[in-house]
């Protein structure tokens, strides 16, 4: 099964790919909540965004062309600030003055809701949460440890009972698999 980014982004223009949209919905809404979130909607509006930014998508991602060049996080993000400002209209959800600060607000950070190296981390993390069950433990924990830790190949080996070259094959294979599943989401 080919479950890169880019063909991650294929499939859902395919009818019948509930995979593929359950894959998109646990990277994607959790994010689509946290802009709503920082454009100022309360918890239930924020809730009412992802539904309807996916309601959205479900509409128009059989029509989507991915364009290597352009950013695919800022049609999701256009897409999730208009239909945020559709929800502080239709609700009302701010006080007049501090709904106009806050359009004013998303539009002078010309849509940076999220910083980029927050927005990396992000998706690096729920992308790893969601491969974690792809590997043996050994071979995750031995990745964990090397990468995220800090700890040293030696050192993991020891703790982990395996061979120092067995640790950095496991590192390979763990960050091989997360740079083809964030292909063409991180910009």
């Amino acid at each position: 099964m080919d479950t890169t980014s880019v063909s991650l982004l294929r499939r859902l223009q395919q009818p019948h790919e509930e995979t593929a949209w359950q894959r998109f919905v646990d990277l994607y809404a959790p994010l689509v909540f946290h802009w709503g979130k920082r454009q100022g909607l309360k918890v239930e509006d924020a809730a009412d965004l992802v539904q309807e930014v996916m309601a959205t998508l479900v509409e128009k991602l059989p029509q989507f062309q991915y364009d290597p060049q352009r950013r695919f996080r800022g049609w999701l993000r256009t897409i999730t600030r208009n239909k945020a400002n559709d929800l502080h209209r239709r609700n009302k959800a701010l006080p007049q003055t501090g709904r106009e600060e806050s359009l004013q607000n998303a539009s002078a950070a010309e849509g940076d809701l999220f910083e980029e190296v927050e927005y990396r981390g992000y998706l690096v993390e729920r992308a790893m949460r969601l491969m974690q069950a792809e590997f043996h433990d050994h071979v995750w924990q031995a990745c964990w440890k090397l990468v995220v830790e800090g700890r040293t190949g030696a050192e993991t080996a020891r703790e982990l009972n395996i061979s120092p070259n067995m640790v950095y094959l496991a590192k390979s294979r763990v960050l091989g698999r997360l740079r083809e599943e964030l292909d063409g989401l991180i910009d």
